[in-house]
């Protein structure tokens, strides 16, 4: 065979092979999990995985803006426990405040599976606040009340394309989250991170609703949509 002919050929065979990729069917995305067959009697309330650190006294702080206005955000794991639908869970306790006004106080319940390292949400009481005052307590759940139950708030393997519901109670709350990367860089007040990982949440009950968040390895949360950390330590 002729170099002609060989290279005829060649190109024959790469545009059948590409207009079989392309015919072939697009990769489907991973159902939404939405239940988890772990014996809840064993997690524990102390513990920690590559991103997410359930540790009393652990705290993380951001800044950036919320509505166009500065706005800021305290993470503390308290030294608390609660129980929640029979389940022992540790609470961690976020601060909100938006042009210097404190807007949100929520206490969050998390428990850890100390075999696989997954992080697990039982839900949250939330204080809203409007001028000074407690004006509301939306979007307050608890696991094993009116039909809510528990969700997955951080897989201690994750894998690049996990979708998961964190929150699973019924018309109050029902964020999911999906893995888009595990490459992601980002340099924050905090310092540069590298190996991050991202989610974007959704939510069923705000179909238009998107937000991105960014993880990094052996610190937690670095990104929440425009707030970005800006320190994180250890109480005394």
């Amino acid at each position: 065979m002729y170099v002609g002919a060989m290279v005829l050929t060649k190109a024959l065979g790469i545009g059948l092979c590409a207009l079989a990729l392309s015919a072939a069917p697009a990769a489907q995305p991973q159902p939404w999990r939405q239940s988890f067959p772990v014996d809840t009697k064993a997690l524990a309330t102390e513990g920690e995985n590559p991103y997410f650190i359930l540790k009393p006294g652990y705290q993380l702080k951001y800044e950036g803006t919320e509505d166009g206005k500065p706005g800021t955000l305290v993470i503390t794991v308290l030294n608390e426990t609660k129980t929640v639908g029979g389940v022992d869970t540790r609470i961690v306790e976020e601060r909100e405040t938006s042009g210097g006004e404190l807007i949100e106080v929520s206490r969050n319940y998390f428990a850890i599976d100390p075999a696989t390292k997954d992080v697990y949400y039982f839900g949250e009481d939330v204080d809203m606040y409007k001028k000074g005052k407690i004006a509301s307590h939306e979007g307050s759940w608890h696991h094993g009340t009116k039909g809510a139950t528990f969700g997955l708030m951080m897989p201690g393997t994750p894998a690049l394309g996990m979708r998961f519901y964190q929150e699973q109670a019924k018309g109050i709350a029902m964020d999911r989250a999906e893995i888009v990367s595990l490459a992601e860089k980002l340099t924050t007040r905090a310092g540069a991170f590298e190996r991050c990982l991202k989610t974007l949440e959704t939510t069923p009950l705000e179909k238009l609703a998107r937000e991105y968040k960014i993880f990094a390895p052996g610190v937690g949360l670095v990104k929440d949509g425009n707030l970005e950390l800006v320190s994180h330590r250890y109480e005394r």
